[in-house]
Formats: C-alpha cells, sequence, structure tokens
C-alpha cells in the first residue's frame, strides 16, 4: 500500500503551450522521479544473453548397466501388461458374450413376433368364408355326395414305402 498516495496523485505534466516547444523528453525530465506514471520493473537492469556450445566433437561413452537396466525395464513393463491383459481378458470375454445373448434374445423375440404374424396371415387365407369367396368368384361349386370318394387305407399299405426287402 506504499504505491497508493501515489497512485492518486496526478502527475505533473506541463501544459499544452509548453509542450508545445518542448519534447516529450524534457517534459518527463521535468517531472521529478517520485511522481512519474510508471516505476520501473524489478529486475530490469538484469540482461540475459544465449551462448552458443558446440559439442559435436564429443562422444558419449557407452555405459555397460544401462542396456541391463533398460532391458530389465522392458522386461518389467511386459511382465505387467501380460498380467494386466490377462486379468481383465475373461471379464471382456463375458461382457461381449453378454452382448451377444442380448441381441440372440432380441432376435428369438422378433422370429417368434413374424412368425405369429405369419401365422394370422395364414389363417386369414385359409379361413373358410374367404375360401367360398374365392370359390364364388371363380364359378366353383360344392361337391354333390355322390361325387366325393373317400380313399380307405390299410395299416399294411405303405403309401411312401421304398424298401427293398418288402415288395
Amino acid at each position: 500500500m506504499a504505491t497508493q498516495p501515489s497512485w492518486f496523485r496526478r502527475p505533473q505534466v506541463p501544459s499544452r503551450e509548453s509542450s508545445r516547444t518542448s519534447s516529450r523528453a524534457e517534459a518527463l525530465q521535468a517531472v521529478p522521479q517520485r511522481a512519474r506514471p510508471l516505476r520501473p520493473l524489478p529486475n530490469e537492469d538484469v540482461y540475459f544473453y544465449a551462448k552458443r556450445i558446440d559439442n559435436s566433437r564429443l562422444v558419449r561413452e557407452e555405459n555397460p548397466q544401462a542396456r541391463g537396466e533398460c532391458w530389465s525395464a522392458i522386461g518389467a513393463g511386459i511382465a505387467v501388461a501380460v498380467l494386466l491383459i490377462s486379468t481383465l481378458l475373461p471379464a471382456l470375454g463375458g461382457i461381449l458374450t453378454g452382448y451377444q445373448v442380448e441381441a440372440l434374445k432380441q432376435e428369438r423375440q422378433r422370429l417368434v413376433d413374424e412368425r405369429r404374424n405369419l401365422e394370422l396371415q395364414e389363417a386369414a387365407l385359409v379361413s373358410r368364408e374367404r375360401l367360398e369367396e374365392l370359390a364364388g368368384s371363380q364359378a366353383l361349386v360344392k361337391p354333390m355326395p355322390g361325387q366325393v370318394i373317400f380313399l380307405e387305407t390299410s395299416a399294411e399299405d405303405a403309401l411312401a414305402l421304398n424298401v427293398e426287402g418288402k415288395k
């Protein structure tokens, strides 16, 4: 809060007539240091330089232990991955099987509904009223009682028996 009083004070800038004759630098020099509108930034006087370093001639020495550590880290990673996969694979298989079971249940329900609809259509097509209507439209008549011949079959007569031993 040490800067609050200087914040409320207005800088003492010269009037317009004098600013026309003098340059801006002279106007800022006329203002006292403590009344300037901006204070200096911290570490404003610190400069950083980038020095280019050429390491192209350096050759890195090979560390024999680093190769073993690398392979052991790779082996440990593979072991963890195999353990994780073998742990999660049965659960994933169960989930996929559950999806397949649900899909089959839905297909079964769809087929049952389709069968029911086909049975209704068949019943409508084979109904007595419809058949009589079709017979009337095609000029068909009912047979007389003497025109119908019923075939009597015995148990010995096999119509579709194609066995060579029995003739």
